[in-house]
């Protein structure tokens, strides 16, 4: 399928979730995480702040375990690209004007090497390719960053169909994290 039919189809499943079953299937897809990359201190995890009014995976379920075994959290801010501002538990929060929570602080890391880069999406094919809401901020990140930054996407839903139009700029998962399971794409197009 093509991406604007995938991405509308995955927004109307999303917004049919309650909010009790994202939230159930959000502490799912973060015992998965845990169970399968055992994630220790010391370590740095690049993750989104979830978009409520589209149902993103409530990823403050990770930060909160994060924050408290010592691992590093640095979280996304859109400037002319999307940039890294690590946080901690006194860090001010706004909301922009796309109605996403970021950090107030407009001090990049500079950070470019994570062990762990927690990725939004609304679909992800089998091999690993990504859907988002088709501003290419990811993309571009992807590319910024250490290629040993193990690139994780977290979804709701499984794979079952794929993605017809990717193109030459997009960057593909290493792996994908369901309620159900953990797949990895090392080697998905071979």
């Amino acid at each position: 399928m093509l991406k604007a039919d995938l991405r509308k189809k995955y927004m109307q499943k999303r917004k049919a979730l309650s909010t009790d079953e994202a939230f159930s299937l959000s502490e799912k897809i973060f015992a998965n995480f845990l169970e399968y990359f055992k994630p220790v201190s010391g370590q740095k995890v690049h993750i989104f702040i979830p978009i409520e009014k589209f149902r993103e995976i409530n990823t403050f379920i990770f930060i909160q375990y994060f924050l408290e075994h010592h691992i590093r959290v640095f979280v996304p801010k859109v400037t002319d690209r999307l940039i890294s501002i690590e946080i901690s538990e006194d860090t001010e929060f706004v909301t922009n004007n796309w109605g996403i929570s970021e950090p107030l602080s407009h001090a990049d890391s500079g950070e470019h090497h994570f062990d762990y880069v927690i990725t939004p999406l609304l679909y992800c094919d089998r091999n690993g390719n990504r859907i988002g809401y088709g501003k290419g901020f990811y993309d571009a990140f992807f590319q910024s960053i250490s290629s040993d930054s193990k690139k994780i996407g977290v979804n709701y839903f499984n794979i079952d169909e794929v993605i017809n139009d990717v193109w030459e700029n997009d960057v593909p998962l290493d792996y994908l994290v369901t309620p159900t399971e953990v797949l990895s794409f090392f080697n998905a197009s071979e």
